[in-house]
């Protein structure tokens, strides 16, 4: 090596032997879109992917005035493109010149496929959808234990209801086979009865990130489950196959816990609320029984009841010696 090399200096070494290379710096590119993301700038940024493989691409303002007018997510387009390494991050990219639609993307298309098919199969019923219990005291948290995920969720639970208890399986939430392991711990979960509640998702992420929460095995997980669930894998619009086989769906784990648990003080401000009308109800309720007793008490048989049974006793006797009187005219008529 003759001389060795700054990182900005690499970088535009590189970059500039991708821009000087006949076949590489101006390009045809067909893919599926990813993560549409359109700037105030007008400029559009999004991940170009087929099932292998991934790059970043950027739709400058000038040039989207001429594309598709709906960039879509799952959108299968035919690109032309000059390659460029980003000087700053090293970071790899293609600059969009041109974008023709060519229908949807295989990703998609299986998505759509399979949120058909497990549809028809009423997988996703709300006949079917268990209810999140109003106190869940025991929680258990599906997701990685590493990054903001948990804390978040620790931190919402621990504001809203202290003395919850939470339980954390560790999966990974990306990647080849992480569907699998999300699965297993929903299954696990169930099988030794760990909770009352599950909250199962992650923090976001391009559409190839939540792959695993689009998954049939994490679906049929996820319904079969005893024990209500509660999605978030942290997208505020797009909707995963795991949100829809879920009781629940949460835009993100922060939001997941807020639903799963009540706030405490709101709860003792109503138990207090309940307790003082019951007091009054039955401080009133007393009241008026009292009220009707002393009513009752100014009435003459409980005032003067000797006098009472004087004049009635008086009336018997009189009543008494007129049916003596009558029953001796009685007698005498039939000796007469």
């Amino acid at each position: 090596m003759d001389g060795v090399f700054t990182v900005t200096g690499l970088n535009q070494a590189v970059n500039d032997r991708l821009s000087s290379d006949p076949e590489l710096a101006k390009v045809r590119v067909r893919g599926e879109i990813s993560g549409p993301k359109k700037y105030p700038s007008g400029h559009v940024y999004f991940t170009l992917k087929d099932e292998y493989a991934s790059v970043s691409c950027v739709l400058f303002r000038q040039v989207a005035g001429n594309a598709p007018a709906n960039i879509r997510e799952g959108m299968q387009v035919l690109l032309l493109a000059r390659t460029n390494l980003y000087d700053k991050s090293g970071r790899f990219q293609l600059i969009v010149d041109g974008i023709q639609e060519e229908g949807i993307g295989d990703l998609y298309r299986r998505f759509l496929e399979l949120k058909e098919r497990l549809a028809r199969e009423g997988l996703f019923d709300e006949k079917n959808k268990r209810a999140i219990p109003f106190i869940p005291w025991r929680i258990v948290a599906i997701t990685s234990e590493a990054g903001a995920v948990i804390r978040d969720i620790i931190h919402v639970l621990r504001r809203r209801f202290p003395g919850v208890r939470l339980l954390l399986i560790p999966v990974p939430v990306q990647g080849p086979g992480a569907e699998r392991e999300i699965a297993a711990a929903i299954e696990i979960a169930n099988l030794l009865a760990l909770g009352d509640l599950i909250i199962v998702g992650r923090g976001g992420g391009s559409q190839e990130d939540l792959q695993p929460f689009n998954e049939e095995v994490t679906a049929r997980a996820i319904a079969s489950s005893a024990i209500p669930v509660i999605s978030a894998v942290g997208h505020e619009t797009d909707y995963t196959i795991a949100d829809f086989a879920a009781d629940l769906r949460a835009p993100t784990p922060s939001a997941a816990a807020e639903l799963a648990v009540p706030v405490k003080e709101d709860i003792l401000l109503k138990i207090d609320q309940l307790a003082s009308s019951m007091e009054q109800t039955l401080t009133a309720r007393i009241d008026s029984q009292l009220k009707r007793i002393a009513d009752l008490s100014t009435r003459p048989v409980l005032v003067h009841p000797a006098a009472i049974i004087d004049r009635h006793r008086a009336r018997m006797e009189l009543l008494g010696h007129r049916l003596l009187f009558a029953w001796g005219r009685l007698e005498d008529k039939e000796h007469g």
